[in-house]
């Protein structure tokens, strides 16, 4: 049991990862009926506006401080970083600290308007080709955004650690009764999964319960009689492109401290992210949630030791192996509308 436990609670943060960057992805297809591979990308920039923004708050200038010395006994130079100078040495030092929680506010107007000028400036010229031109032409900016990213940020990962509160690990065997050390989980895993509860649910309760997201479903269902009832549903359709690139940056930047970002983060789970929406129905919102964290909790157990030993590699295809079974009994996958995929 205990090992049950601990692999579900292992997949639920990648399963978290794979649910919002495949909610943004189906948002995008769904509204647009585009196959976005640039997609992952924006899970990049997310984290490394994480990396941008602790850099920033750690900017620092040199004083000299006469009542220190060095080795040499010379005055000593201290670093101050400005935010401590500005707000005193506890605020700064929080402030610093909590660099990747404050990113969250940073990163929504800038991923937003990436969002904005990506669907504007490119996306809107490929609405009516074939999508073999609209994966070919996002997987271009795919990667032309991954080497900026190695460009500015060089090729190795950047350590971004959760806020010192987060920094450690708790006995959630303990906490629910089991023997203590038995099931021991990181904070910040289990703060990334309640983050994106909480995006998932704000993404569903807007589309669910404001008229912009009302319009919006209607549109998706039939975009030509919205039109004709005078709604400018195009606008409409490019706010969510927005919203879904700032989902995909929202949830790159929270999970910088789980795996430090690098500059192809973005590919390693865009392939993964295509899968998940793939399995749970191409347009399907909850489909691509449920298939997201339902792979994640699979792929978990696929990396038991005793997993591995049995069938080398397993872990590394278990997710396409789902997928080839899914699209082979309902093409449509399990949560998508009838005649998806299936003509």
């Amino acid at each position: 049991m205990d090992a049950i436990l601990l692999q579900i609670l292992n997949g639920l943060d990648k399963g978290s990862a794979y649910a919002l960057i495949a909610l943004g992805l189906t948002l995008i297809f769904g509204t647009l009926g585009v196959v976005n591979f640039a997609h992952g990308a924006l899970f990049m920039i997310g984290a490394f506006c994480a990396v941008m923004l602790s850099r920033l708050l750690s900017l620092s200038y040199t004083t000299i401080d006469p009542d220190r010395t060095d080795f040499l006994g010379n005055p000593l130079k201290v670093e101050t970083p400005y935010v401590e100078a500005w707000f005193g040495p506890e605020t700064g030092a929080a402030i610093i600290d909590w660099s990747v929680p404050l990113a969250i506010l940073f990163s929504i107007p800038i991923m937003a308007v990436i969002g904005l000028v990506m669907e504007r400036g490119l996306i809107k010229y490929f609405y009516k080709r074939p999508h073999a031109d609209q994966i070919l032409v996002t997987f271009g900016l795919a990667i032309v955004l991954q080497e900026i990213i190695k460009y500015f940020f060089g090729a190795n990962p950047i350590p971004t650690p959760a806020p010192d509160v987060f920094a450690g690990s708790f006995d959630f065997g303990a906490m629910i009764g089991m023997d203590p050390n038995v099931i021991i989980y990181p904070y910040w895993r289990i703060v990334y999964f309640l983050f994106a509860a909480v995006i998932i649910g704000g993404v569903f309760a807007f589309l669910q319960y404001t008229t912009f997201g009302m319009v919006v479903r209607a549109g998706m269902a039939d975009r030509q009689t919205v039109g004709l009832l005078g709604i400018n549903i195009d606008k409409r359709f490019t706010v969510m492109f927005a919203l879904a690139a700032v989902v995909a940056g929202l949830a790159g930047v929270m999970y910088a401290p789980i795996n430090s970002p690098n500059y192809h983060m973005g590919m390693d789970f865009l392939v993964l992210s295509f899968v998940v929406v793939v399995v749970g129905g191409m347009g399907s919102l909850p489909g691509a949630v449920l298939a997201g964290f339902v792979l994640g909790i699979l792929e978990s157990f696929a990396s038991m030791a005793q997993v591995v030993s049995l069938l080398p590699g397993i872990n590394q295809i278990i997710i396409y192996l789902v997928a080839i079974v899914i699209l082979l009994t309902r093409p449509r996958g399990l949560m998508g509308r009838k005649g998806v995929m299936e003509s």
